[in-house]
């Protein structure tokens, strides 16, 4: 691709597969050292199988705050600095509200809200020490009520709020802090994603849009614009990428 990323160090969550496989890919071909984390560490190693060099596996279950710590304090012993945190990694599932087992609720929020939290926490020292920034996956289920989903809406909206009042608190420094909210996007997520029995199918179809789905390299290119010099006046953004979804 080019030189965008040359020198700089970049932690990437959920980069076996999907979007976090997407962007981890993208930065090592601008340039970027990428140490990308995710439970599946077969995953990982095929990435790092097409990366070659410049990427480094780190499997981890990010519900876990201490996994978070020491992903970041892995990929700075390693590199000796932090240039972008990529909060990527995510779970999603569709339930009738009442149906939301203790276990599921904790799960979805543990990884979708809790992980970010505690690896922003902890690669803040980093960032600030780079003026590096942060870019956060949210979702336009973070944005809009979706029927059958309530504990990853409220999940996605504790990102995007995330980025938000991070922004806020650190909006007189270097460092940059912005959110990018897809709807549909065509993982293995997503094409495993499955409905229960008995909804109704037109509460659905304001989130299920027109236009179909985005492809991970159309996310991987923002994101990597959104995390380049380029984009230093985009701060406390959050960047909807889903087929004008929530335009109305």
């Amino acid at each position: 691709m080019d030189d965008t990323f040359d020198g700089k160090v970049a932690l990437i969550t959920g980069a076996g597969s999907g979007i976090g496989r997407a962007v981890a890919l993208r930065l090592v071909a601008d340039g970027a050292q990428v140490v990308g984390v995710d439970i599946a560490a077969d995953g990982l190693a095929e990435v790092a199988e097409v990366a070659g060099e410049r990427f480094t596996a780190h499997p981890a279950d990010l519900s876990d705050p201490a996994a978070c710590r020491a992903a970041v304090t892995a990929c700075v012993e390693l590199h000796g600095r932090l240039d972008v945190l990529g909060n990527i990694a995510g779970v999603a599932a569709s339930h009738h509200v009442a149906d939301v087992t203790p276990e599921q609720y904790r799960r979805m929020m543990a990884v979708n809200a809790d992980a970010p939290f505690f690896l922003s926490q902890a690669a803040l020292p980093h960032l600030l020490a780079t003026g590096g920034n942060i870019v956060n996956l949210a979702s336009n289920a973070g944005l809009m009520g979706q029927a059958y989903t309530v504990p990853y809406c409220m999940s996605k909206g504790a990102a995007v709020q995330l980025t938000r009042a991070l922004a806020m608190e650190f909006v007189k420094t270097d460092l940059r802090v912005n959110a990018i909210a897809p709807a549909g996007v065509d993982t293995p997520l997503v094409r495993s994603f499955s409905i229960p029995d008995g909804v109704d199918l037109d509460l659905m179809q304001p989130y299920m849009g027109h236009r179909g789905m985005a492809r991970v390299e159309e996310l991987a290119d923002l994101f990597a614009f959104v995390a380049s010099d380029r984009a230093r006046s985009i701060h406390g953004a959050v960047l909807s990428v889903d087929n004008g979804i929530t335009a109305g």
